[in-house]
């Protein structure tokens, strides 16, 4: 059996990529899912991006659609990119999940830079839905906040596309990265979403996925790549799928135990994955951006912030260095995520309401094993020279400032595991 410090630092490892940020089940390497270089660079024209705005993605099965769509001409499409060249304030911008840990940035960003924001988010929103009506208007100051369902195809014509709208941002993602919740959310209502955007003619599709769907074992990464594949299939709006890399709270579990004078847990020595991290408002910032740059339209962009890529020794380093205390680490056999994995899919046959505890599971050893970079597929490697960066938000200034300011604002919510981080 684990030890109690062992128990603590087991934390669910993902955030939908939107919108939350990404954290299931083991504290260590908790991210997602989901590069020095240019610190100011935001521009993907660079040979990673062309090459992953040929990328053909795997064949999967389509679902049936539930609105009738009739695609138009590659030529149809490109005339509707007209929107780029309006003032920022003449563009109506739709964002869905505004209030996730994600979707608060971009939406902030969006009203930021001057774009009409519509803002369609749950009557109860937020973690655990504590947000009511009120709380989200306040919260999103700026934004024409409405309120209904993204499940709900006469919901979103209603009132998400009761105006015209120009550009839709997606940061939906499901809450705990379970096999219903994740074909529920990350595929169903986002194609929801979408469906009634090319029904309404909106001209671009902003969609918030994850980098990790680049090697698809788990769930809610098929659920992505389904749904990135629809979007590129459409051929009647534009797109831009932005696949970013760890986001900072996902890397942020084990501060509290290290200003604690607590070991540092990770698995194996520590260097089995490595990430880019990027900040969630360098993430904002970067989506933003997918509305009026050109070379961001019908690309594949996986992103990371800027710095080498870090494994999690090197996070722990990082942070002793930062308390001044002497490093101590717990390391964890990986072989032992095995175990519990294999047992609870045991159980899952017996008891199918354990079926999901197993996919947490999974999704722990996956973040524990597999590097948020960009994956070569021809040499079998993950590329950190190959994954880009953008922004100057460092995950080191983002420790320090949590070691002396804490973690308001990072909880966890849904992907907390035994009430930790809630």
């Amino acid at each position: 059996m684990l030890s109690q410090q062992s128990t603590r630092s087991l934390r669910s490892c993902r955030e939908h990529a939107s919108g939350r940020a990404a954290t299931k089940l083991v504290r260590v390497q908790a991210f997602k899912p989901a590069s020095t270089a240019a610190a100011a660079s935001r521009s993907s024209s660079s040979p990673v991006v062309q090459l992953h705005r040929q990328q053909q993605l795997p064949v999967v099965s389509s679902r049936q659609s539930s609105v009738a769509v009739h695609a138009s001409s590659s030529s149809a499409v490109a005339a509707s990119q007209a929107y780029r060249s309006k003032p920022a304030n003449q563009v109506n911008v739709l964002v869905v999940g505004p209030t996730g840990y994600i979707g608060r940035f971009v939406t902030k960003e969006l009203i930021a830079r001057g774009y009409n924001v519509i803002a369609f988010a749950r009557e109860q929103a937020g973690i655990k839905g504590k947000m009511g009506k009120e709380d989200t208007k306040k919260e999103l100051p700026g934004a024409q906040v409405v309120f209904g369902d993204v499940t709900n195809l006469q919901s979103l014509r209603d009132t998400a596309f009761a105006q015209p709208v120009d550009v839709v941002v997606s940061c939906l993602a499901s809450r705990t990265g379970g096999k219903k919740d994740s074909w529920a959310i990350d595929y169903q209502a986002t194609k929801n979403v979408l469906d009634v955007a090319r029904e309404r003619g909106a001209s671009h599709f902003v969609l918030l996925s994850a980098i990790c769907v680049q090697k698809p074992l788990l769930e809610f990464q098929r659920a992505k790549l389904q749904l990135e594949a629809d979007l590129q299939a459409a051929g009647d709006i534009s797109y831009s799928i932005v696949r970013p890399t760890a986001f900072f709270k996902s890397l942020a579990g084990q501060v509290e135990l290290v200003k604690q004078g607590k070991p540092y847990v990770m698995f194996g020595d520590g260097n089995l994955a490595s990430c880019k991290p990027i900040s969630e408002q360098d993430l904002a910032r970067f989506m933003a951006d997918c509305i009026t740059d050109a070379d961001k339209a019908n690309a594949v962009l996986p992103i990371g912030g800027p710095g080498k890529a870090l494994s999690a020794k090197e996070q722990a380093d990082i942070l002793f260095r930062l308390t001044g205390l002497p490093p101590k680490y717990f390391p964890v056999p990986i072989a032992l995520m095995d175990g519990i994995i294999g047992i609870f899919d045991f159980l899952a046959k017996i008891f199918p309401a354990l079926e999901d505890s197993a996919e947490f599971g999974k999704i722990g050893r996956y973040y524990a094993a597999e590097s948020m970079l960009v994956w070569d597929e021809k040499r079998g490697v993950y590329d950190a020279d190959a994954t880009p960066s953008y922004g100057t938000d460092t995950l080191e200034g983002f420790f320090q400032k949590a070691l002396t300011e804490g973690l308001k604002g990072q909880e966890l919510g849904d992907q907390a595991v035994f009430g930790v981080g809630e």
